[in-house]
């Protein structure tokens, strides 16, 4: 992968509707910092909060049957978000597939691109 190419991971990663507010400000704050400096230090704070905001499937399930679920998803959308992560935890997946786990996990992979 090239560093290009990662730059684009962080993007969906950070355009991802579940991208939490935290992740969202390390991310811009990683962008501000390119070219300077400071950029391997936001570097860091941004796979540090990639770490911290990856979601298990086991930490997934539960929250995917949660009452918070339906008040975010509604009755029906939480039904399918809850049939997905028992999908993924019966497939043997490790991690939430969504846009921000799926594309942080290709970002902590490759975090080398980032820390050079």
């Amino acid at each position: 992968m090239t560093k290009e190419i990662l730059i684009e991971k962080i993007k969906a990663m950070a355009a991802a509707p579940s991208c939490c507010p935290e992740l969202k400000a390390a991310t811009q704050a990683y962008f501000d910092a390119a070219g300077t400096a400071d950029e391997k230090s936001a570097a860091k704070n941004l796979l540090a909060e990639i770490e911290e905001d990856i979601t298990t499937v086991e930490n997934l399930v539960p929250f995917a049957h949660s009452e918070i679920a339906v008040q975010i998803f509604g009755a029906e959308g939480a039904k399918k978000f809850a049939a997905h992560a028992d999908e993924l935890k019966a497939s043997g997946a490790k991690y939430c597939d969504c846009g921000a786990c799926a594309n942080g996990l290709e970002v902590l992979a490759n975090k080398n691109l980032l820390l050079a």
